[in-house]
């Protein structure tokens, strides 16, 4: 079957111009390229604002009803590939309605009553964001969900926690990855803050100022599946706030995988040894035959500075435009557009690598040797024996320092004799105490790294996200 294409047409604004913008002034202002995948949003859109239109008898129903079956029938189209989009054309906008002049004539004409552009995209915008936040929250869910499934396996996998990524306490594998997901079901949440205050409708708004026509905003609003219409017409087509704060959201997100990449790559290099990725999630070198890369995990913490970008981009557009309608916010689609394909594709790499990694858990925990980390344990043993806080950290603190002196590498390594020293309260209970295992296993108030107490946090969390 043929492809139909059109013909260029006359710009929807020309009539008041005697002189036309020549071909690179016009390709300039364009913005086709970006905003065709607004297509069936757009088709959408005149659909519920065109039948309204034939309910208010502001055009003849059987009009409004021809052009309604006329915009299916593009949509069909589109879809199927009979029809392709135009890039001659000004817009999406202005290539749908020119379709349907060429094929309906004047009854064509009549789609545009009581609406603008400015309407017109800002509601296209929104729907099109509606419709497809749901699809990246899902994304985020099964990376949550998959990231979970490892933690499960590993929730006795003893390794060492950083701070200032330096040995501090130990925790286990399976601690540290919920952690991830709980900034990731934080990220789950904005997502759905968003959609909430992007859910109105901005059709009936006009330029600015609305319609004289008497136009049925709630009808529309209603029809396409917004919760209500905008509230002021001025306010529905000057801010992109919502593009803010779903771009904030996208590059909040970012961060967080950035970070958990950075964890990767530290894992993954010879001196930590914790991780094994796949050989599918890795790279070699075009000069050293020997390495194995982590490009993946390198690729999506650079690509987290797109999205960061994208943010400020979107802050910048908006920071010095009158509170009206501008040229400038047809800038607002092409840097969210791209956050949003960029998270969406980091979530799936960064799912795919993590669900295929094997974890060494012998050297974690042979990594928790050594350091001190029962430093805090041997500090808590003493406030549990009576001795205030800071006296019992001095203390602790002491004997680190008389075990660095003497060449050991952990305080269980000093004679009950020796600990006496520096306190009375030592007993010989202290050794068990200063255990890694046991270290963990005391730390079980909620949001602790015990074994029984992460496996809630885990069930909490998918609770949480099977009831989103």
């Amino acid at each position: 079957m043929n492809k139909k294409t059109t013909k260029r047409k006359p710009e929807l604004w020309a009539a008041r111009l005697a002189q036309k913008p020549d071909a690179a002034a016009f390709a300039f202002q364009a913005s086709i390229t970006v905003d065709k995948r607004l297509v069936f949003d757009d088709i959408a859109g005149s659909r519920a604002h065109v039948a309204m239109l034939g309910r208010q008898k502001i055009i003849p129903a059987n009009i409004a009803a021809k052009i309604g079956a006329e915009l299916s029938r593009i949509a069909r189209e589109l879809e199927s590939g009979t029809l392709v989009i135009d890039y001659s054309a000004e817009d999406i906008h202005s290539f749908i309605e020119g379709i349907l002049t060429e094929r309906l004539g004047d009854a064509g004409r009549m789609v545009h009553a009581g609406r603008s552009r400015n309407d017109q995209v800002a509601a296209d915008f929104r729907l099109y964001l509606k419709r497809i936040t749901p699809e990246l929250q899902k994304e985020l869910s099964q990376t949550i969900f998959a990231i979970l499934d490892k933690a499960e396996q590993h929730l006795n996998s003893i390794m060492p926690g950083y701070t200032h990524l330096q040995r501090a306490q130990p925790v286990t594998l399976a601690h540290h990855l919920t952690a991830w997901c709980c900034g990731l079901e934080r990220d789950y949440s904005r997502f759905s803050d968003a959609l909430v205050r992007m859910d109105e409708c901005p059709l009936g708004a006009g330029a600015l100022a609305g319609s004289s026509l008497p136009l049925d905003r709630t009808a529309v609003a209603k029809t396409l599946g917004f919760s209500r219409p905008t509230l002021n017409s001025m306010d529905s087509v000057a801010d992109r706030d919502f593009a803010v704060e779903l771009s904030s959201a996208c590059a909040i997100t970012m961060i967080h995988l950035s970070r958990f990449c950075e964890d990767v790559v530290l894992w993954a290099s010879e001196e930590f040894s914790f991780i094994n990725l796949a050989e599918a999630w890795s790279t070699g070198s075009s000069i050293m035959p020997q390495k194995k890369n982590p490009d993946f995990a390198e690729l999506i913490r650079g690509k987290a500075g797109r999205a960061a970008g994208n943010l400020a981009t979107l802050l910048t557009l908006l920071k010095g435009l009158p509170y009206a309608y501008d040229k400038d916010l047809q800038e607002d689609k092409e840097s969210l557009f791209d956050s949003l394909d960029t998270l969406r594709s980091c979530l799936h790499m960064f799912r795919g690598m993590i669900s295929s990694a094997e974890f060494n858990v012998k050297k974690m925990k042979a990594a928790c040797s050594g350091g001190f980390m029962e430093a805090t344990d041997a500090a808590d043993y003493l406030v549990r024996r009576g001795l205030p806080f800071r006296t019992a950290h001095e203390t602790a603190a002491l004997i680190v320092r008389d075990c660095i002196e003497a060449g050991q590498r952990h305080i269980g390594d000093r004679s009950l004799a020796e600990l006496k020293k520096r306190s009375k309260l030592f007993d010989e209970d202290i050794y068990r105490v200063l255990k890694p295992l046991a270290c963990i296993k005391a730390r079980d108030l909620p949001g602790g790294p015990a074994p029984k107490e992460v496996r809630r946090q885990i069930r909490t969390l998918r609770k949480r996200l099977a009831g989103k």
